[in-house]
């Protein structure tokens, strides 16, 4: 059964039931040596890739101005010049950065930084609005977050960004936001087969916002192209294999993610689909508010993923055949209360 489009929360925004990752897309940048980025990227089949999303009905495309300190913006704007009435962009703000020496410096979670945030992001892709603007702090106290709530709908009664929201994995902090804040209608977290979010998804189904699911492939494991030997380049933020990415280790995929990705691959792919069609899939049967956001940087990557809108959620039947692979790692593994599971850049120890 193929899908089509879903509602961004309670904004009426109508997005394309898959969205595109733009993080890749951004290429270096780093804190110090630390690199964050996914290595060098080719800006012209960047933008190859984005317009051919946008020809298979892809709408929705997810960025942040940190993102290759602003250069993921810039390739993004390229990309949708005479076509930006075709997509929604979603950006995110929070994180401050050096746009020159393309390095993170820290996070800035101000008011004022956030007027002078969305003036430079709108520069940068070349646009007149945002659709969903996202706190990217996903540790964020939730006084702090609040008190940003003024300044977004000022925003939006400006004209300037259409709705907000915010990035984080933290179901408690999500819902109190969304409780009172007016323009809140999505939050950006975690979810794919091998990492469930079941409280962040009844925070959802609750207050009417949509989930944009962040890492619906687990970094690239979920599209079956990595081995135990296999090994990322050190500008890959995958390579270094920093503590908080706990898909990969001293730059190869972790054996006991492997594993997982191993016991669920005959359920994913039993109708035909390739390994990440079927993540896709799981996660449209796991939830009619989630819109996946896969990453891509190539043209291949993005018509693989949009194929997947032609065949929808997963069957019931292959649903549960996976769930029940899961069930013992998952109960094990599941610690959501505790920390979050998606990488963001580190905040330094001084804060501008």
């Amino acid at each position: 059964m193929a899908v089509d489009k879903r509602q961004l929360g309670r904004s009426g925004i109508e997005v394309s039931a898959l969205g595109m990752g733009c993080w890749a897309i951004g290429g270096p940048w780093a804190e110090g040596a630390r690199p964050l980025g996914w290595g060098q990227v080719d800006d012209d089949e960047s933008v190859r890739a984005v317009r051919r999303a946008l020809d298979f009905g892809v709408t929705l495309f997810d960025t942040a101005d940190t993102y290759g300190a602003g250069h993921g913006e810039r390739v993004l704007g390229r990309a949708l010049a005479g076509r930006r009435d075709e997509a929604v962009i979603a950006t995110k703000f929070g994180y401050t950065f050096d746009e020159s020496a393309r390095q993170a410096t820290g996070e800035n979670a101000s008011p004022h930084y956030l007027r002078r945030a969305v003036t430079d992001s709108l520069r940068r892709l070349g646009t007149d609005h945002i659709d969903l603007y996202q706190l990217h702090l996903g540790d964020l106290p939730l006084p702090r977050a609040e008190a940003l709530i003024g300044t977004l709908d000022d925003l939006m009664d400006d004209g300037l960004i259409r709705a907000y929201g915010w990035s984080t994995d933290r179901a408690d902090r999500a819902a109190a936001f969304a409780q009172v804040a007016r323009g809140a209608t999505a939050v950006q977290h975690a979810l794919s087969v091998l990492r469930d979010a079941p409280a962040m998804l009844d925070a959802c189904d609750k207050h009417d916002l949509a989930s944009l699911a962040r890492g619906p492939l687990g970094m690239g494991l979920l599209t079956g192209k990595y081995t135990p030997e296999s090994t990322l380049p050190r500008d890959d933020v995958r390579g270094l294999g920093p503590t908080w990415l706990e898909w990969f280790r001293s730059g190869r995929p972790a054996p006991e993610w492997l594993r997982r990705v191993a016991a669920v691959r005959d359920a994913l792919t039993a109708d035909g689909r390739t390994l990440a069609q079927g993540a896709i899939g799981w996660i449209w049967a796991r939830s009619d508010r989630a819109v996946p956001i896969p990453g891509a940087r190539t043209v291949a990557q993005v018509e693989e993923n949009a194929a997947a809108l032609s065949r929808g959620p997963l069957a019931p039947d292959h649903f549960a055949e996976v769930e029940r692979q899961l069930a013992a790692v998952r109960s094990a593994a599941l610690r959501d209360a505790d920390r979050p599971y998606w990488p963001m850049p580190p905040v330094p120890a001084v804060r501008p």
